[in-house]
C-alpha cells in the first residue's frame, strides 16, 4: 500500500527511483526491492515522506466500531 503511494508521488514530483535512492543513502536495486515487497520499517516511512516531502500519517480504527487512535 505504501509502495504504491511512494511510486506515485515519485511520478507527480518527476524523481527517478535512482535519484530517490540516493536522497534515502539506499542502492537502487535494494529500494526497489523494499517497494516490490512494501516492506518498510517506521523509520524508514518517515525518513522517505521527509525527503518528499511529505507528511506522514498512521492511524489505528477499530473494526467494530469505527473510531479512530
Amino acid at each position: 500500500m505504501l509502495a504504491k503511494k511512494i511510486r506515485q508521488i515519485l511520478i507527480d514530483k518527476e524523481i527517478k527511483i535512482d535519484t530517490y535512492s540516493q536522497m534515502l543513502q539506499v542502492s537502487q536495486p535494494n529500494l526497489s526491492q523494499k517497494l516490490m515487497r512494501d516492506n518498510f520499517r517506521e523509520s524508514e516511512m518517515y525518513k522517505m515522506a521527509e525527503l518528499l516531502d511529505c507528511d506522514l500519517e498512521i492511524t489505528l480504527r477499530d473494526r467494530k466500531t469505527g473510531k479512530y487512535y
